[in-house]
């Protein structure tokens, strides 16, 4: 397994560019293959692990999946023949749900791996297949698979989305496209990557209407065509870079974002006692010598957002002051608090509640990533503690960042990677 050899006590500063959005190119890689005519372009891919795995299931389907460059991806579904995803692939990722969505509506058949991903929760799929039994699937779990088929057309429904689930939003509308008649999805989640998938899918012929509110409409229509498509930023990688420049007292400029995307952590990060300045499509921040310490509560967009809520942590372990950290989304999100101990944090947890007291000072310790953001903060601990410290496990922090250790070297940090 790869290590992250980090020596910390170094300020970042510097600009560093952000990747396009994982949480909106996962499923909208799986939304290209609806279109049954013209090949799709996608701009703005990051080449996280996940991305690489996704397209080879695709491949795989009978799909051609080409790098044209490092960003840019073509994709085309003409030939798409293959209901089953391979199953040590598709286990792998998360992301691999919204397979199920695609295959019910293009094949009328589906059985794909149950997923995997990070250990941050339960994560259940039962919202996903209540939302395909709702549009007419018969659904079943078997062999560690999610099967599914359909009589002609997945026909349209009011669908309530329980918990505002993100993945469950996103797979209703993939299915949904071509659906027939028209299907309402109430409680949808609201997230800016729901809103980019929207597009992407009316650029392909679609017709949804209301993605970024809690009410979603599509229209169904029999087929769908390729087309282009440019994936917004990363707000979850950006904040995290936001966050570490926060942690070294550094100034640090993040382009290729958009501001009001991180409304809320850029809030969060004034009240801290950082220094914000932003732009149409860049945030930077100017750190403080010792941050104050705020109290965060994890929610669905527009609030706090829980995939940067362990790099808050990071952050809030040498404020000034008591935090308590509520982590609403997702149970079990606090496991990397373990190793962050090692590294000299006073961090409290009781279920789902965090007491984080400031310390003066982390020190370099061996730690372990067991998840993307978990592994991220402990990342970014590392560059604030005195001494060497060793991340193992870095195959998960490459799930969504990529090539951690070289942005975060241009910027000034003391890192490199052990093979």
């Amino acid at each position: 397994m790869a290590q992250l050899v980090i020596e910390g006590g170094h300020a970042l500063v510097g600009d560093v560019a952000v990747e396009g959005s994982k949480n909106s190119a996962l499923p909208i890689i799986v939304a290209a293959a609806l279109a049954a005519e013209g090949q799709t372009v996608l701009e703005n891919v990051p080449r996280y692990t996940d991305i690489l795995d996704l397209c080879q299931i695709l491949r795989e389907l009978g799909c051609s999946v080409q790098w044209l460059w490092d960003n840019r991806l073509a994709i085309d579904a003409t030939q798409l023949s293959t209901h089953r995803a391979r199953y040590d692939l598709a286990k792998k990722l998360r992301g691999s749900t919204y397979l199920v969505g695609l295959l019910l509506a293009r094949l009328g058949q589906a059985d794909v791996a149950f997923p995997g991903g990070c250990q941050i929760g339960s994560r259940p799929v039962n919202f996903h297949i209540q939302g395909f039994q709702a549009l007419g699937a018969d659904m079943r779990l078997e062999h560690g698979s999610i099967q599914g088929t359909v009589s002609g057309r997945l026909k349209g429904s009011r669908v309530y989305v329980e918990r505002a689930s993100f993945g469950t939003t996103l797979n209703l509308m993939i299915a949904g496209s071509l659906a027939e008649g028209t299907t309402i999805l109430e409680n949808a989640a609201m997230e800016p990557e729901i809103v980019d998938v929207a597009n992407f899918l009316n650029a392909m012929g679609a017709r949804v209407r209301g993605a970024g509110t809690n009410l979603v409409r599509l229209e169904g229509v029999k087929s769908l065509k390729g087309a282009h498509h440019e994936i917004i930023p990363d707000r979850l990688e950006a904040g995290t870079y936001l966050l570490a420049g926060a942690i070294t007292g550094g100034v640090v400029t993040v382009s290729n974002v958009i501001p009001e995307h991180l409304r809320t952590v850029l809030l969060k990060l004034d009240q801290c006692g950082a220094h914000i300045e932003e732009d149409m499509d860049w945030i930077r921040i100017m750190g403080v010598p010792r941050v104050q310490a705020v109290d965060i509560e994890t929610l669905p967009y527009p609030g706090f957002p829980t995939d940067l809520q362990p790099q808050m942590v990071s952050l809030l372990s040498l404020a000034d002051g008591v935090a308590v950290v509520q982590e609403t989304v997702f149970e079990n999100r606090f496991g990397f608090t373990h190793d962050l101990a090692r590294l000299g944090a006073d961090v409290k947890v009781d279920r789902e509640t965090a007491i984080i007291r400031g310390v003066e000072r982390l020190t370099g310790a061996p730690v372990q990533a067991q998840d993307i953001r978990g592994g991220a903060a402990l990342v970014l601990a590392a560059l604030k503690a005195e001494g060497v410290s060793v991340v193992d496990s870095v195959e998960y922090i490459d799930r969504g960042y990529h090539s951690i250790e070289e942005k975060l070297g241009a910027l000034g940090a003391k890192i490199s990677r052990n093979l």
